[in-house]
C-alpha cells in the first residue's frame, strides 16, 4: 500500500503542512546532490526531533570490518560504508534569545509548511510561518543548491521575516565534524579531526578517514543582508575539537527581513594533495563570493536547462505518471554526471546509508542504457572504464574463493573492486552479476557502434569472466552436461540453489560472446590481440574447453509447461500464485520468516523474465507470453529493480493496463513510498529502470539491424509521450501520441530507422525542444 502526500505538479516535488511523522520521509525525497556530494534534506536550524542526518562525498569511503557469527573462507573483509561526511549546512538561529526548534512547538503552531524541490532549476526549499509569542510572528524560506559548476560548492539563502513585532534575530552558521555513520558495525570512529582554522570570516575543518586516508576540507563563509542591503560577515564566536561556529546579528522591525547567505562545501584529497585541500576551499570560497548568490542560482537553473534539454521525458494528461519520471531523471543527474572515471551510481545514491557501496550490478543492467542514450557516449564508455580498470581486484576477488589462471568474479558489492558485501548467499552465490558486466559491453558496442572498447579494454574483462563460469561450471555425468550448482538467481527469495536458469543462460552466452569478440579482434586489431594474449596466456585448447562447457550447458525446463524453470526443483514447491494471498501477509520481506519465504514459490524480482529482458531477441513473442504467464502472478515485487522489466515486457505483449500499472509503480515507488522504507533513502539505480520502462517498454527501443526500432504503445491514460536519444551524436527525438508515433532528427547525417516496422530515412532538421 503506498503512502501519498506528495502534491502532484510537473516540475517540482512538494510537501505541504506540518507532520514530524514525515520528516525522516522528506529527507530522502527532497535530498539533492551534483555527483560530487549530495546531502539529505536536513533542516539548516536546530531540530530535536527524530532525524536522519547525512551528507556524503562521492568516492569517500570507510571500511568496515565485517561483523558475523560464523567466519567463512573467502568472506569480505569489511563492508564498504557510504560516509556521512562533516555537517556544513547548520545554521541556529535565536530570536531574542530563544533558539529556534520546530520541535518544541505544537504541531498546530506552525503554519504554512512547505517544501519543494525543484527539478526543472535544481534547487531545494523550506518555508513556514510561526508564531513565537502573541506578540511575535516570523517568516522562514531556506533554499539551497548544491552547484553543477563548481561541484564543490553549496550555497545556502536562510530568510527570516519579521511578520509581527519587532525582535533581535542571532545566526550562528557552523561546521560539526563530530558526526557518525547510523550503521557502524563496531561502533567504530570512521573519521579523525585533524585541524580547524578560522581566518577572517571563513572556517574549515580538515577531517581524514580511518583505515582509508581520505582527507576533507569542510568550510564555510557567510554574510547578513537586511532587506537586500549588506550588513556584515559572520564572525568567528565558538570553536571546540569537533565545531567551528561563527555569529551574526541584526534588530529587525516588523516587516524586516535578514538573509544569512551561506557558502560552503567539500574538498577532498580525491583532487587534490591532502595538504592543498584547505587553499583548494579557499579558491572556492573566493569564487563564490565574487559570482554571488544570484549569479550562482542562475548558473545553476542554465546548467540544469541543458540538461533537462536532453534528458527530459513529456507525458501529456497524466500527471503523477509526468511528476515520477522526471523525479526519476533528477535523481539519476544528482548522483553521476559521468565526468569522472573513478565514481560510479549508489543504490541510495546521496540520499542515505542503506546498502553501503558505490557500485552494484545495478549499474551495468539498468543505468548504462540511460546514460548512454541521454549523455555524450563518453559517459556510458566511462562507466565501462570503471569495472577495467578494477579487473585485478576482481581476479583477486576469484582467488580467495578458489578461483585461478585469472578468473574473475566482480563484486556484488564495491568502493574498489574489492568484494564488500556482508551477505554470504549474496557474495559467494549472487554470480550472476558477472555476466552483467559482459552484456554492458555487448550493450555499449550494439547502441553506440563504439567497437574500440573491445580491444582497448572490454576483452580482457570478457576472459577473464569466461574463465571464471568455465572453472565454475560442474559436468554432471548423469545429465552428461555442465551444470553450475550453488547460487542465488537475482530472485533473492531462493538461496543456494542448482542450475538457476539465468545464471547458466548468461554463463554460456558470456563464453560464446568472449570467443566471437576473441576472433574479431584478432581479425581487425592485431596489435591489441597480440597484446591481450600476451597478457592472458590463453591458448587455443583453453578456448576450446570454454566451448565444451558452453554447448554443452544444462537448462532447466519442464516439457509439460513448456517453460524454463527457475531452477531445478521449482515446480516441487506448492505454486499459488500472489493474488491467493491476504494483504496482511504483504510484503512477505517484513511479514514472514526466511525459512518460510524460501520454501515459497513467491519470487522477489524478475529472474528468468530478467533473461528474457536481455535477450528479447533469442525467444519468439509466444515464448516471452508463456513465461511471462507463469512467473508474474508469482512475483510479489519487493525488490525496486523489478515493476521496471514487467513494464517493459508487458509492453511488449501489448497488455498496456499491467504496462502502466506496473510503471506507475516503478516511477512513484519512493515519491507514494510503498515499500514504506523511503526514510532510508531512495531507490536510485532503480530509477534508470523507470526510464527504460517509457524508452524501451512504451517506446519499444532497440536496435534491429545496426539502427534504431521504434514499437511505440500509447498508455490509454496519456494523450502523448515524447522523450529524445543521443543514438551515435545524433539526437532523435520520438512523439508517440493517439494520431502516431513521429520522429524527427537533430544531427549532421540521414539516419534510417524502423518505426513500428516500417524503415524510415531521417534527414536532419533543428530541434531544440
Amino acid at each position: 500500500m503506498s503512502r501519498e502526500y506528495i502534491k502532484p505538479n510537473p516540475w517540482s516535488i512538494i510537501e505541504e503542512g506540518w507532520n514530524p511523522d514525515l520528516v525522516k520521509s522528506s529527507e530522502s525525497l527532497f535530498s539533492i546532490g551534483n555527483g560530487a556530494m549530495g546531502q539529505r534534506a536536513n533542516f539548516e536550524e536546530t531540530y530535536s526531533g527524530e532525524t536522519f542526518q547525512g551528507s556524503y562525498v562521492a568516492g569517500v569511503y570507510y571500511p568496515d570490518k565485517t561483523r558475523v557469527g560464523w567466519w567463512k573462507n573467502g568472506y569480505p573483509e569489511y563492508f564498504a560504508k557510504v560516509l556521512n561526511a562533516p555537517n556544513f549546512i547548520g545554521i541556529d538561529v535565536f530570536i531574542d534569545g530563544e533558539a529556534l526548534d520546530l520541535a518544541k512547538f505544537e504541531k498546530s503552531d506552525v503554519k504554512d509548511y512547505r517544501r519543494e524541490l525543484n527539478m526543472k532549476e535544481g534547487w531545494y526549499e523550506r518555508s513556514f510561518k510561526i508564531e513565537l509569542s502573541d506578540a511575535k510572528t516570523i517568516q522562514v524560506t531556506a533554499r539551497r543548491f548544491l552547484s553543477l559548476n563548481i561541484d564543490e560548492l553549496a550555497v545556502i539563502n536562510y530568510q527570516v521575516t519579521a511578520l509581527k513585532g519587532d525582535m533581535r534575530i542571532s545566526f550562528q552558521p557552523y561546521l560539526d565534524a563530530g558526526i557518525t555513520n547510523e550503521d557502524s558495525n563496531w561502533d567504530d570512529k570512521f573519521w579523525e579531526v585533524e585541524e580547524l582554522q578560522t581566518t577572517d570570516h571563513q572556517a574549515f575543518i580538515r577531517s581524514r578517514t580511518n583505515k582509508t586516508n581520505f582527507y576533507v576540507c569542510t568550510f564555510m563563509q557567510s554574510e547578513l543582508y537586511k532587506n537586500g542591503e549588506h550588513v556584515q560577515y559572520a564572525d568567528p564566536f565558538d570553536k571546540n575539537e569537533t565545531v567551528i561556529r561563527h555569529k551574526v546579528a541584526t534588530q529587525l522591525a516588523e516587516g524586516d527581513t535578514a538573509t544569512l547567505l551561506k557558502y560552503a562545501g567539500y574538498t577532498s584529497s580525491l583532487n587534490y594533495e591532502h595538504f592543498e585541500i584547505f587553499d583548494a576551499a579557499k579558491n572556492v570560497l573566493h569564487k563564490a563570493i565574487e559570482k554571488g548568490y544570484d549569479q550562482l542560482l542562475e548558473e545553476q537553473k542554465d546548467v540544469w536547462a541543458q540538461i533537462w534539454l536532453m534528458a527530459d521525458i513529456t507525458i501529456e494528461g497524466d500527471m503523477k505518471a509526468q511528476q515520477g519520471i522526471r523525479f526519476n531523471i533528477f535523481q539519476l543527474n544528482q548522483t553521476y554526471s559521468g565526468k569522472d572515471a573513478r565514481l560510479n551510481i549508489g543504490p541510495k545514491g546521496f540520499t542515505g546509508e542503506k546498502y553501503g557501496g558505490s557500485t552494484y550490478w545495478d549499474t551495468e543492467a539498468y543505468c548504462i542504457p540511460f546514460y548512454m542514450a541521454t549523455k555524450d557516449q563518453k559517459v556510458a564508455r566511462n562507466l565501462l572504464k570503471y569495472r577495467y580498470e578494477q579487473l585485478d581486484k576482481a581476479i583477486e576477488n576469484a582467488e580467495k574463493l578458489g578461483f585461478s589462471n585469472g578468473a574473475a568474479l566482480f563484486p556484488m558489492v564495491t568502493m574498489n573492486g574489492e568484494e564488500s558485501h556482508n551477505e554470504w548467499e549474496i557474495t559467494f552465490e549472487e554470480i550472476h552479476r558477472n555476466g552483467a558486466m559482459v552484456y554492458a559491453i555487448h550493450n555499449y558496442v550494439r547502441y553506440t557502434g563504439d567497437y574500440s572498447y573491445v580491444p582497448e579494454m572490454g576483452l580482457e574483462v570478457m576472459i577473464a569472466i569466461a574463465r571464471f563460469w568455465h572453472q565454475r561450471a560442474t559436468f554432471s555425468q548423469r545429465a552428461n552436461k555442465f551444470m553450475i550448482l550453488g547460487v542465488t538467481g537475482p530472485n533473492e527469495y531462493e538461496n543456494n540453489v542448482n542450475n538457476n536458469w539465468y545464471t547458466n543462460y548468461l554463463a554460456k552466452w558470456c563464453i560464446e560472446q568472449t570467443v566471437n569478440h576473441l576472433n574479431k579482434v584478432k581479425d581487425g586489431h592485431n596489435d591489441d590481440y597480440n597484446r591481450i594474449i600476451g597478457l592472458t596466456k590463453i591458448t587455443d585448447g583453453e578456448v576450446a574447453s570454454w566451448l565444451e562447457v558452453a554447448q554443452n550447458m544444462y537448462e532447466p525446463f519442464d516439457e509439460d509447461l513448456g517453460i524454463y524453470l527457475q531452477q531445478d526443483g521449482f515446480l516441487d514447491k506448492e505454486i499459488v500464485p500472489v493474488s491467493e494471498l491476504k494483504a496482511s501477509q504483504r510484503p512477505i520481506n517484513q511479514k514472514w520468516s526466511w525459512d518460510r519465504i524460501l520454501r515459497s514459490c513467491y519470487i522477489k524480482q524478475a529472474d528468468v523474465l530478467q533473461g528474457f529482458y536481455f535477450f528479447e531477441d533469442h525467444f519468439s513473442k509466444e515464448d516471452l507470453e508463456k513465461h511471462f504467464n507463469f512467473y508474474e502472478p508469482l512475483t510479489v515485487h519487493e525488490s525496486s529493480l523489478s515493476p521496471c522489466v514487467h513494464s517493459i515486457q508487458a509492453a511488449h505483449l501489448g497488455r498496456m493496463d499491467q504496462a502502466y500499472e506496473f510503471y506507475l509503480r516503478t516511477s512513484r515507488l519512493d515519491l507514494d513510498d510503498y515499500n514504506h522504507e523511503v526514510e532510508e533513502g531512495c531507490h536510485i539505480t532503480s530509477m534508470a529502470g523507470t526510464w527504460m520502462s517509457i524508452v524501451e517498454g512504451f517506446g519499444g527501443l532497440k536496435i534491429v539491424d545496426d539502427m534504431p526500432s521504434f514499437n511505440t504503445r500509447l498508455p490509454e491514460q496519456w494523450e502523448s509521450f515524447s522523450f529524445k536519444i543521443n543514438f551515435r551524436d545524433q539526437i532523435l527525438k520520438v512523439h508517440v501520441a493517439k494520431d502516431g508515433t513521429t520522429v524527427t532528427l537533430d544531427g549532421d547525417s540521414s539516419q534510417d530507422i524502423l518505426v513500428n516496422g516500417e524503415k524510415q530515412t531521417l534527414e536532419p532538421v533543428a530541434v531544440n525542444s
